[in-house]
């Protein structure tokens, strides 16, 4: 067998990889539930389709009886776009096979990066299970994991670029050479596509100003800053961006901006991340390696305020790697040669012929009566069943965990109270919903002034038992909603 055919079908261990977390995510992970376990994949399928079928960009809200046709940013819109083309040419499972990619795609790139900073084979493979422990907790059909597609490949070709160009080597932002315009058209493409389909597109100019300090140049981040100017909004993006982030009222008010839960299921694997990146990043600081340093800690503080953070912080354990890998290798020579001696053992392979195979079996699974009866919202955390007896033209009190999902079951026919756009919705609105809720003072007042025609709700919810109290009639309950009815006024 020639080499190049070799090549093709055997593949390395990143491809390898690759292909146990598309199967672990589509078979142990429960992917065709677990990836609709968040509401908002409901809107952002429903808003692709409608830019697919349209053409064009909303100007304003088209879901909420709330705060009817009011600005609004699609900010993810080509995100929106590719969900929405994959649901309307292959249902739920289409969306599930999109993500499924992408996930993989992670892992792969997970693993160049590895190589590519310096890291050592045996411990890419001890810190592959808290890379992907971490990862899982947020593991949702929503436009977050383009981001870290693009972050992943951004690292890779700021890891190639410094190593490609040391510091010292006297290539600076203004030198003209090919190289240099090279990297700067990469990056502009880079950061047009970044700001159109995921809000952490400023990620990738910062990242690269970190870079910059190692290969003294700035080409990389200039391009991607200008790059990032080219989305429908201009720079109206950058500013709607920084201003939701600023606002520190309305992210308290979102769960996934807080602390992680240390006392949860999987803890451990994700302390775990954090011990191996806080230690990689005091020991590329004590070797010099400073922008890699500065982007542990940076995500590291950020993974420790917000659980958002944690997956991105996974991302950089290739960076941790690199630093344990040199303070160890001195101390622990034998075993790191029985490692390098494995890397150069997978160096000729690729593989690539098994991504199209193996995209075409994870299609033949999720066509498959047996799975795709069960692909999409998970019945036991949204209203499936209770969303049959909700009339259309309902004025409906749902909780914005529903929100997404009615939008999602009605095709945008019915309008939503609230849903999880919380930047569109505002902090002082958010404050009276929850007031509304949790029956704080004054709950009464909202309930006459919405004029809510109907409610549906958990039923765990106080406000499940204290509706019928006030005179609203129950027509339908299971273990997931309650549906109620207004009294006639």
């Amino acid at each position: 067998m020639s080499l190049n055919i070799r090549r093709c079908l055997i593949p390395d261990l990143a491809l390898a990889a690759a292909g146990a977390t598309l199967c672990f995510a589509l078979f142990l992970f429960d992917a065709p539930r677990k990836l609709f376990r968040d509401s908002d994949t409901g809107w952002h399928i429903r808003m692709g389709e409608q830019i697919v079928r349209s053409g064009a960009l909303p100007d304003s809200d088209p879901y909420s009886f709330a705060k009817p046709g009011g600005k609004w940013i699609a900010w993810e819109w080509l995100a929106d776009v590719l969900m929405g083309f994959a649901h309307l040419r292959a249902g739920p499972g289409g969306v599930v096979l999109l993500y499924l990619t992408l996930i993989a795609a992670v892992t792969w790139l997970w693993f160049r990066l590895t190589w590519a900073a310096g890291g050592d084979f045996l411990l890419a493979c001890l810190f592959a299970s808290p890379f992907l422990s971490t990862a899982n907790i947020h593991w949702l059909a929503r436009p977050h994991i383009f981001g870290w597609v693009l972050l992943s490949a951004w690292l890779l070709y700021l890891e190639k670029t410094a190593r490609s160009a040391p510091a010292g080597s006297g290539r600076g932002v203004f030198s003209l050479g090919r190289r240099t315009a090279w990297t700067f058209a990469a990056s502009f493409a880079g950061g047009a596509l970044w700001a159109n389909l995921h809000a952490s597109f400023f990620l990738m100019p910062l990242v690269a100003a970190l870079y910059a300090t190692s290969t003294r140049c700035l080409a990389p981040a200039l391009g991607a800053t200008a790059g990032t100017l080219v989305n429908p909004y201009g720079w109206r993006l950058h500013e709607h961006v920084l201003h939701y982030l600023a606002d520190r009222e309305l992210l308290a008010r979102i769960g996934e901006f807080q602390t992680f839960n240390f006392h949860s299921e999987g803890a451990p694997q994700i302390i775990l991340t954090l011990a191996l990146t806080g230690a990689g990043a005091v020991l590329a600081a004590t070797r010099g390696r400073l922008h890699h340093a500065a982007l542990l800690a940076l995500f590291w503080v950020v993974a420790l305020r917000s659980a958002r953070g944690l997956p991105l912080l996974a991302l950089l354990l290739p960076l941790a790697n690199a630093a344990i890998a040199a303070e160890l290798r001195p101390r622990l020579a034998r075993a790191f040669r029985y490692s390098a001696n494995l890397r150069k053992l997978e160096l000729p392979f690729a593989g690539y012929l098994w991504i199209p195979l193996g995209m075409l079996a994870a299609w033949v699974v999720l066509a498959s009566p047996a799975v795709r009866t069960r692909t999409g919202f998970p019945p036991d955390q949204f209203p499936v069943a209770a969303a049959a007896r909700v009339p259309v033209g309902a004025k409906l009190l749902a909780p914005d965990k529903f929100g997404g999902y009615l939008i999602y079951r009605f095709e945008g026919r019915l309008k939503v109270f609230v849903d999880g756009r919380s930047d569109y919705y505002g902090v002082g609105f958010l404050n009276n919903y929850i007031d509304l809720l949790q029956l704080r003072p004054g709950f009464e007042k909202q309930l006459r002034d919405w004029r809510f025609t109907h409610a549906l709700i958990p039923p765990r919810y106080s406000l499940a038992a204290v509706l019928p109290l006030l005179g609203w009639r129950e027509t339908y309950r299971d273990s997931t909603a309650v549906l109620l009815e207004a009294p006639s006024p």
